[in-house]
């Protein structure tokens, strides 16, 4: 996948990687508040700490600070499931594991996945199919750990089956977020992923090759 290239006057990678990961925060707390549309370039750089002159040596526009948010959202979530992923053992009880931390993730990144999909209209048209790619791309991490365990003959599913499983965990797993205004105040998070999770497996019944012992 061509990652997209965001010009940048200044030639220090370390100080560009610093001072956009500025910007993310700074964009990400305003749009939330104000939204893309309302929100200027100028307040992006005071709320950063910098001048509006200082932005414009790392961006060529604002439509460049959404498109630098939705991909460092997607970086960031893949970076900690590929971590979580390398223990994954191809079992039932590893895949739940997984599907736990994903939910996990999912809430530690539920502001920036909020203001992602709400704004995602706004990236310009060469951004936007980047960013869908790095979505499919996150779907089908899960699709890997869901395929390992067919593979090692704990479920029995077809690739379109696994690929709707992956995209289900995924929305479940966003859900929390998009409806926290409601469900996190019936719920903590713990219960939220245990009845989840719970569900999962037990729609997997069928699938199983074999029912394991005790919980998975």
């Amino acid at each position: 996948m061509k990652k997209r290239e965001v010009h940048a006057s200044v030639k220090d990678e370390r100080l560009v990687k610093i001072r956009r990961n500025q910007m993310i925060k700074s964009a990400i707390a305003l749009f939330k508040q104000k939204g893309f549309h309302r929100t200027t370039t100028r307040e992006i750089a005071r709320e950063a700490g910098f001048s509006i002159g200082t932005l414009y040596e790392y961006i060529r526009s604002k439509e460049d600070i959404l498109y630098l948010v939705c991909d460092n959202i997607y970086d960031e979530v893949q970076d900690q499931l590929a971590q979580d992923l390398v223990s994954h053992q191809g079992t039932l009880a590893s895949l739940r594991h997984g599907i736990e931390n994903f939910f996990r993730i999912m809430d530690g990144v539920q502001e920036e996945v909020l203001v992602m999909y709400q704004e995602a209209k706004s990236l310009t048209k060469d951004a936007l199919p980047y960013v869908l790619k790095k979505e499919i791309a996150m779907v089908s991490m899960l699709e890997d750990v869901i395929q390992l365990v067919v593979d090692k003959g704990e479920l029995n599913m077809t690739p379109k089956e696994v690929n709707l499983l992956a995209h289900n965990i995924v929305v479940q797993g966003q859900m929390w977020g998009f409806r926290r205004w409601t469900i996190q105040k019936q719920y903590s998070l713990d219960d939220y992923i245990k009845m989840q999770t719970d569900w999962i497996f037990q729609g997997l019944k069928g699938y199983m090759v074999k029912e394991p012992e005790g919980r998975i």
